[in-house]
Formats: structure tokens, C-alpha cells, sequence
């Protein structure tokens, strides 16, 4: 992992005063997480919410991203991989239509994104919002069919469920 994958991860992450949490169903993920900021030389620490809840969180310093910049290809690969495996999704049934999309409420950070996938040559549709009356606040965009291959290749993903979902597409 890269400190570019983490900063496209943080963007489903909750900001205390000196730490980052990240929250996922999935413990396998939140442990992947802790041992990718281990190996960055950092320290993380994993827990469970609630003696009954399924909802894992990993949390770390903030400090470990100060000053991280997204300065070349292979740094907006691994930001667009974190992005997606926080806010991006697939369906998860086999019998539903293949689709890769974004969604985020922050419309300038989702331009941004958008921008990164054009310049590795993934054509992306138009972003939009679903619905102006129950949020106008909330944007997203799909990947095109056409470049479904190439962001799988490209792109790709560490999220356990979705690498998977992605896999079953190629």
C-alpha cells in the first residue's frame, strides 16, 4: 500500500482531533489495513464497535499523510484503488448488470477523480445527481462499459468483496 492508496481511502474515513477511523462490515479489510499502515512504518490498531455490532474500525495518526501529494501515475492509480474501495461500488449479485460507479457528496473531490480516470485512458459518463430532492448535495458517475476491462486491469481493487466482484467480470 501507498500513502496515495490511503488518502483515496480516507474519503469514507471519520476524523477525530489527532486520528483517522476507517469502519467496514468486513474485518478482513480493516486488518489489511492495519498491516498495509504497519509496513509504511506507522502504527494502527484495530477493534470492534460494540460487543454486538458487525462493524470493525482500524484507526491510526493523522500524521501519517502530512504533506502527501498526488504527483504521478503511478500515485493516482493507487489514490483511484483506495477511492474506489471506499466509496466506489459493483453490484454484488451475479444475476444484476455489471456496473462500476463513484458516488460522494463532495462534487469537487468526485471532479477530481473523474479527471485522474481520464488521464489513464478510462472513459467515465457524466456526473450527476440522482436525485435534487432527496439530496442535492449527493453526485456520482459511472465508469463506461467500454473501459470496464481496462479499470479492471489498471485500477483494480484490495477491498476483499469487491476484488472479488471485479474478478468474476473479467
Amino acid at each position: 500500500m501507498s500513502k496515495a492508496y490511503l488518502l483515496g481511502v480516507l474519503h469514507d474515513a471519520t476524523e477525530r482531533k489527532n486520528t483517522y477511523r476507517i469502519s467496514s462490515k468486513e474485518n478482513i479489510y480493516v486488518k489489511f489495513l492495519a498491516k498495509m499502515i504497519h509496513e509504511l512504518g506507522y502504527n494502527a490498531w484495530t477493534y470492534r464497535e460494540g460487543k454486538t455490532r458487525n462493524m470493525y474500525i482500524v484507526e491510526f495518526s493523522k500524521s501519517i499523510i502530512d504533506g502527501v501529494k498526488i504527483d504521478n501515475k503511478k500515485d493516482k492509480i493507487d489514490y483511484v484503488r483506495g477511492y474506489f474501495d471506499s466509496e466506489g461500488s459493483v453490484p454484488r449479485s451475479k444475476d444484476k448488470r455489471f456496473y462500476i460507479y463513484f458516488s460522494q457528496k463532495n462534487k469537487k473531490d468526485l471532479q477530481q477523480l473523474k479527471l485522474y480516470l481520464t488521464e489513464l485512458g478510462i472513459i467515465c459518463g457524466k456526473m450527476h445527481n440522482p436525485s435534487k430532492i432527496k439530496d442535492p448535495d449527493y453526485w456520482r458517475f459511472f465508469v463506461s462499459c467500454k473501459s470496464y476491462n481496462k479499470f479492471i486491469s489498471i485500477i483494480g481493487s484490495w477491498h476483499p468483496t469487491k476484488s472479488q466482484l471485479l474478478r468474476m467480470m473479467i
